[in-house]
């Protein structure tokens, strides 16, 4: 390598002044002349024949021109220094990763232990935001190690880290939990994750993969980053914050409790006196933020989620348009809270992203059944085909046939299964959400 570059300087030295001569005469050529003659422009003259301007150049530029040869030997020499650091850098990213190394050993445990339906089970949801390198590297490992495990769940992986819930029998997620901790990238601390009652049936399969980002706002990272978020407060400081705002009451004006979540979630379970928007995704929160920038505008905003992951980039996207006051988030998300709160000031149940749908720590019932409209918080997946939407419906309505999430899906859906019940294809909307205008108007 090294008698490479010195063959590169010399032929630089043997070649590189008649170059440099060569890019000087070049820059003074005349381009305003219409016909194919050339001439030559410099010091007040004209040249038209090559041996004039070169005459003038070499009796009048030596110096510039030796100037210009040392600028250009500068820029190969740094060149030729920065190109072993990248050979290096491309050379770790070709060489093979074995990933074996950072799957935890399971020689002390019986495959019992880890079985899907082995006992108590444990659900577990976590991220890490970090800088990975190779996120592919990452995917293969949490694959080979979920299988290992037999955990089931999701798991995303992106340039800007790591978002997942997975759910195993107790023994198989503390060995996850281990794996993640003892990872040299990641660093994470057992209080990172947490945890609730379930086990690998809380999800159907296990699905993991690399994407943009790893919680779905559609806002790149590289232009809005984690690192622009408000400040994290513990779940005691966010308990008395919502404390002092309820203190006051209708007179507090200048304070907003905002929920990040989806309608569906806010709907069964909420702080008292939040900001629920009726978004139906989370994509939808930037434009929410944009066209109700007027609301924000010089208030303290407290903000909060499931795990503390959306209020990450929504913090830094509410920030970002500099209207706020001041913007907090609850670290650790209504999980944490609920923790040292299960009688605090969240009422009702928690929305999970899996089978259960939700979980508990008080018994108030804050939703309705769609149809009678009695108190009822259970969600289940609306029962035509072709529909991915959740109803709240009560069990006396289900007896009565009220099953799918409204009566215009439910009479479509009977209408299609009598007519082709083998070709249904599910839906993400459905007519209901028509009624539904996708950025609600909150000022």
């Amino acid at each position: 390598r090294e008698d490479h570059s010195l063959i590169e300087l010399i032929d630089f030295a043997t070649f590189s002044s008649p170059q440099s001569f060569a890019a000087f005469v070049a820059s003074k050529r005349d381009g305003t002349q219409e016909d194919s003659r050339s001439s030559w422009c410099c010091c007040g003259q004209t040249f038209k024949e090559h041996s004039a301007i070169h005459k003038h150049v070499a009796r009048t530029h030596d110096t510039e021109i030796q100037q210009l040869t040392q600028a250009t030997y500068k820029c190969l020499l740094n060149q030729l220094e920065e190109e072993p650091e990248a050979q290096q850098l491309n050379e770790r990213k070709s060489r093979p990763v074995d990933i074996c190394v950072w799957i935890p050993e399971t020689g002390h445990t019986s495959e019992e232990q880890l079985q899907k339906y082995c006992g108590p089970g444990t659900v577990l949801l976590y991220y890490h935001y970090c800088q990975l390198e190779d996120p592919h590297v990452i995917c293969a490992w949490q694959k080979a190690l979920c299988e290992k495990l037999h955990l089931t769940g999701k798991v995303r992986v992106a340039t800007e880290g790591i978002n997942g819930t997975v759910g195993g029998t107790n023994m198989a997620t503390n060995l996850y939990i281990e794996a993640m901790c003892s990872h040299p990238l990641f660093k994470m601390d057992k209080e990172d994750f947490k945890t609730s009652d379930g086990g690998a049936e809380c999800f159907t399969d296990l699905r993991i993969g690399v994407y943009k980002e790893i919680v779905p706002m559609g806002v790149d990272p590289d232009v809005i980053s984690y690192q622009l978020a408000g400040v994290h407060l513990e779940p005691e400081e966010f308990h008395k914050e919502v404390e002092a705002l309820l203190a006051e009451g209708d007179s507090c004006s200048d304070t907003i409790l905002l929920d990040c979540r989806n309608f569906y979630e806010s709907k069964i379970g909420q702080f008292t006196r939040c900001l629920a928007p009726d978004i139906r995704k989370f994509s939808y929160f930037p434009d929410y933020v944009d066209q109700n920038l007027e609301l924000f505008k010089d208030k303290k905003v407290l903000m909060y989620c499931t795990g503390g992951i959306r209020c990450e980039r929504g913090s830094a996207y509410l920030r970002s348009k500099d209207v706020c006051k001041e913007v907090y988030q609850l670290k650790g998300g209504i999980h944490k809270y609920l923790e040292q709160y299960p009688e605090g000031f969240y009422r009702g149940k928690l929305f999970v992203f899996d089978e259960r749908y939700a979980i508990s720590s008080n018994s108030d019932v804050i939703s309705d059944c769609r149809y009678c409209s009695c108190p009822w918080d259970k969600y289940e997946l609306c029962s035509t085909q072709f529909c991915c939407q959740l109803v709240l419906s009560c069990p006396s309505c289900r007896q009565n046939g009220h099953t799918a999430c409204c009566p215009t899906c439910q009479t479509k859906g009977q209408a299609k299964s009598e007519a082709s019940p083998a070709v249904l294809h599910h839906k993400e909307e459905c007519e209901c959400t028509c009624g539904r205008p996708r950025i609600p108007q909150d000022v």
